[in-house]
């Protein structure tokens, strides 16, 4: 498997999910909650109109409006609070599966940096 992905996954390569190299920036300011975690996203293919990648946060709180998309945690551990519409919270980590809806308010509290695989 290839170490480094500069772009999407060409035809008939790979890559270790768990070690790609992402590139942080921080959340907007009014996503932040607790801390000031930073995000990276990576988009591997896209497939007709569907987007997989790698998605990946550092610890604090923030909120975020969702997309549709089912996702599966690679690394780390986080708590996913659903704000609108009011659903029980949810703990995550190494291979939890979750899916989230279009519009949906949440807030993640990232207990350790924590990496997805998702597919929206």
């Amino acid at each position: 498997m290839s170490e480094l992905v500069p772009g999407e996954l060409a035809p008939g390569t790979g890559a270790d999910a768990a070690a790609l190299p992402l590139v942080h920036e921080p959340l907007p300011t009014e996503d932040l909650i607790i801390g000031t975690p930073t995000s990276a996203t990576h988009a591997l293919a896209t497939i007709g109109e569907v987007e997989v990648g790698l998605w990946e946060m550092t610890p604090g709180t923030a909120s975020d409006t969702e997309v549709d998309e089912v996702f599966v945690v690679l690394t780390g551990r986080a708590r996913i609070e659903f704000v609108d519409p009011p659903l029980p919270a949810i703990e995550v980590g190494p291979g939890s599966v979750v899916r989230l809806a279009e519009g949906q308010r949440t807030a993640w509290t990232v207990t350790e940096t924590l990496r997805k695989l998702y597919v929206a």
